[in-house]
């Protein structure tokens, strides 16, 4: 028998706010958190900006020793899944942690790590390398400390699909529960990659906005985009079981009840043509959630602010949700917090979730041209207050990796 599969736990640290409660507040405001790169030095980059995590110490989380030897994003991860443990109430004594696990993507993994111990390597020899350098990298590292870190001793991996580990992440945890695998899940992404070479190398492929003002650089659906904004940060959801939850008292969200995944099988980076990829997982988290397309009242969208993804996404969109793509509204947060690579899906299902929490949705911010490809509701520059019961939301990575999950109200 299939089971009931809830959200009782949220946990986040982005470029807008370090907890939930302020990331929320600032896609609500509509705060912009990209900025001058602060990490490094930028005068010789094509690339001045990016969405940097603020006022960060990491020791401010950690103790000393393990901020030094755990990589940022791995940081960020167990940062996001403490409040996200904390804000669920799930403990021993009220959980079988043998039955709790741990699915938590990231895109590229370690690189700050990995750009410091190479330049330690060529200039003072192999010998020289850290020997916490390959438990520091590997991008399975922030689902294994986190399951170190909070005890969770249930099924534990990572999902590397880009651009859409954090929402494949978070369909794979649903599914780990519905089907009576797990009990909880903590579930989500992580991505620290706001370095030299990572700029560099989304630079010279030609994906990043080389915009000086930041707040025409991340202009998802806007006639002039140019190219999305590296961002950086975690997101952690809790999912669990509906009868688990209610007999610990949790508080419910929402009830995720969709989740559908497809391969464009096409090219590396550019999506296939007309979206179709794209369209059929959102078909198929419709077909999962037993819905129809006109139930839908809010999409986030993976929306990047390239060329190519915003005008794919659209004609998606509008081949899943036929003649509903006319009224549905439809909005991305990147123009708030950057791209979030292997987090960006985690972060944004919070969006979804405090969408319908909240009855509200969250604008695209920055908004000004209009551009008649891409003619959706795109709730432009001011949020909406209005009732959500079911929410999307969309994440398509390099390789053609395409992921949307669904969330409805819980009743």
């Amino acid at each position: 028998m299939e089971r009931r599969v809830v959200v009782t736990g949220l946990g986040a640290i982005t470029p807008i706010g370090n907890n939930v409660k302020d990331y929320w507040e600032g896609l609500k405001a509509g705060k912009c958190g990209i900025d001058t790169i602060t990490a490094f030095d930028v005068t010789d980059f094509k690339v001045k900006l990016a969405a940097e995590v603020k006022n960060y110490n990491p020791e401010e989380y950690l103790d000393k020793r393990s901020a030094r030897r755990l990589d940022r994003f791995t940081q960020f991860a167990i940062i996001a899944a403490r409040e996200a443990m904390k804000d669920s109430g799930i403990t021993k004594e009220n959980t079988d942690m043998e039955r709790v696990g741990t699915f938590i993507g990231s895109g590229i993994g370690g690189l700050d790590t990995i750009e410091k111990e190479n330049r330690v390597c060529f200039e003072k020899g192999y010998d020289k390398i850290s020997p916490m350098y390959i438990p520091m990298v590997i991008s399975n590292m922030a689902a294994g400390n986190v399951a170190i870190d909070l005890g969770l001793r249930g099924e534990s991996f990572s999902i590397a699909t880009a651009c859409a580990s954090a929402t494949h992440s978070i369909g794979e945890a649903y599914r780990a529960i519905k089907h009576g695998y797990q009990d909880v899940v903590f579930t989500g992404g992580t991505e620290a990659s706001i370095t030299k070479t990572g700029i560099a190398g989304f630079t010279n492929i030609k994906a990043l906005s080389q915009a000086e003002d930041k707040n025409r650089a991340s202009i998802p659906f806007d006639k002039e985009r140019s190219g999305f904004v590296m961002g950086e940060g975690a997101g952690v959801i809790v999912l669990e079981e509906l009868e688990h939850a209610k007999k610990r008292g949790a508080k419910i969200y929402a009830e995720i009840c969709g989740y559908g995944a497809s391969s464009d099988a096409y090219h590396i980076t550019s999506p296939a043509p007309d979206g179709e990829g794209g369209a059929r997982a959102m078909m198929n988290a419709i077909k999962d959630a037993n819905i129809e397309e006109t139930e839908i009242d809010y999409i986030n969208a993976h929306g990047t602010s390239t060329h190519l993804n915003d005008l794919c996404e659209t004609q998606a969109i509008k081949t899943a949700l036929k003649e509903k793509a006319k009224t549905v509204m439809v909005s991305s947060t990147k123009g708030n917090t950057g791209h979030l690579l292997g987090a960006a899906g985690a972060v944004e299902a919070i969006a979804c979730i405090k969408a319908i929490e909240d009855d509200f949705v969250p604008p695209t911010i920055n908004y000004k041209v209009k551009d008649e490809e891409c003619d959706l509701d795109v709730v432009p520059n001011v949020g909406r207050n209005i009732k959500i019961n079911y929410a999307m939301s969309n994440s398509l990575g390099f390789g053609g990796h395409n992921s949307s999950i669904i969330f409805k109200r819980y009743e």
